[in-house]
């Protein structure tokens, strides 16, 4: 191939990456303007833990978004084991035994909506949509099992970030 021939393929190629790239600039806009309160720099960060998802389509995205927050449903599931093994307040150790058993499903249930996106079906997508809505209520639960019990919740800080995780990836779902 000569070098004129190469030259329109350049061009094609960046015309392909750069639509790609604004799919997840579009797809972190239209999030930002229903959650102001997460944004639009928060939903790009979020990705930045992928490198597909600069190229990624909008099915790709939601795949990816699961697979992110499936991952961090897991980390936390880490961390409550290690709080687990120092905490000594019995009151606390089972709140953090009812939150693990929350993000222990979370994380199923973000697999779960990761395939139903990747098959690619209404079925799928559906299906998706309540796994993602299933694991949004592990945060929220953890922290009313802490409240209930009159002590403070060591997973504030997590519960606070997955929620947001989550609300993109159920965004992105119900877009597709």
């Amino acid at each position: 191939m000569g070098p004129s021939r190469s030259i329109p393929c350049l061009v094609l190629l960046l015309v392909i990456a750069s639509s790609r790239a604004s799919v997840l600039e579009d797809t972190c806009k239209s999030f930002a303007a229903g959650h102001p309160g997460i944004g639009y720099d928060y939903c790009i960060k979020f990705f930045q833990a992928s490198k597909d998802s600069a190229t990624a389509d909008k099915r790709g995205l939601a795949v990816i978004a699961s697979k992110l927050a499936g991952a961090a449903a897991s980390s936390i599931v880490d961390r409550i084991h290690a709080l687990v093994a120092s905490e000594k307040d019995k009151r606390i150790q089972m709140g953090l035994d009812d939150c693990e058993q929350l993000y222990s499903q979370a994380v199923d249930e973000l697999d779960r909506a990761a395939k139903g996106v990747a098959a690619g079906t209404p079925r799928g997508k559906a299906d998706a949509a309540a796994y993602v809505n299933g694991a949004l209520g592990a945060p929220r639960t953890c922290e009313t099992g802490f409240e209930e019990t009159g002590v403070e919740s060591p997973l504030v800080a997590e519960d606070s970030e997955f929620t947001k995780e989550v609300y993109i990836t159920l965004d992105i779902v119900h877009s597709l």
